[in-house]
Formats: C-alpha cells, structure tokens, sequence
C-alpha cells in the first residue's frame, strides 16, 4: 500500500536568517510511504499529519536538511512497517519569484 499526504501546509518557525527564527513561515510538505498493510499494522494518515505537525512545530530547525531527518526518523519509529518514504518540504514564501523546497526518499 502507498499512503499519499499532499499539500500540509503549516506555520512553523523554520530557517537560519534572522527574522525567519523570530517569525513563523508557511512550509507545505508532501509525504508518500509505501508499507506492509495488515489489519493490525494499518497507517492511520490522521495521525501521521499530527506527528509531522508536532515534530516542525516543537523543533523549529535551522536547516530543511535537519527537518527532513527529523521527520524521517519519527515517521519510521512510529511506523515501522513503512518500506519507502519520500518526503517533501516547501518554502513558498521565502522569495517572491519562486517556491524553494528539499526533498529526500528512503528505502528501508
């Protein structure tokens, strides 16, 4: 099974220049994970958006580097019947004439 989480947009303090760790900044970040499904071993998607949501929240990491690591890692300690897991997070605000974003994929 794949689980897809796109678009989780969220104001998080995030960035090494100063007003971005004074200030909140809106990131969106895309998820996908390939997993075994079982009955007993279901991804409830809520709970994933929670997980990501608190992580970036309580953190507020310098890099997007350190963000998508620390993601990672709570992702797969939460659940580790998940296979593959991509993710994806986007400054859309940081400069006006574009989106920047990092991404990275992990197979296990």
């Amino acid at each position: 099974m794949r689980i897809h989480i796109d678009a989780l947009t969220l104001e998080v303090i995030i960035g090494l220049l100063d007003f971005e760790r004074e200030h909140t900044q809106r990131v969106i970040i895309d998820m996908e994970a390939d997993y075994d499904y079982g009955q007993e071993s279901f991804i409830d998607y809520a709970d994933i958006v929670l997980l990501i949501e608190k992580e970036l929240k309580e953190k507020r990491y310098a890099l997007l580097e350190e963000a998508l690591l620390g993601l990672q890692s709570v992702i797969v300690t939460a659940y580790p019947q998940i296979k593959m897991l991509d993710l994806k997070i986007a400054k859309p605000d940081i400069l006006p004439q574009c989106t920047v974003a990092l991404s990275a994929q992990w197979i296990f």
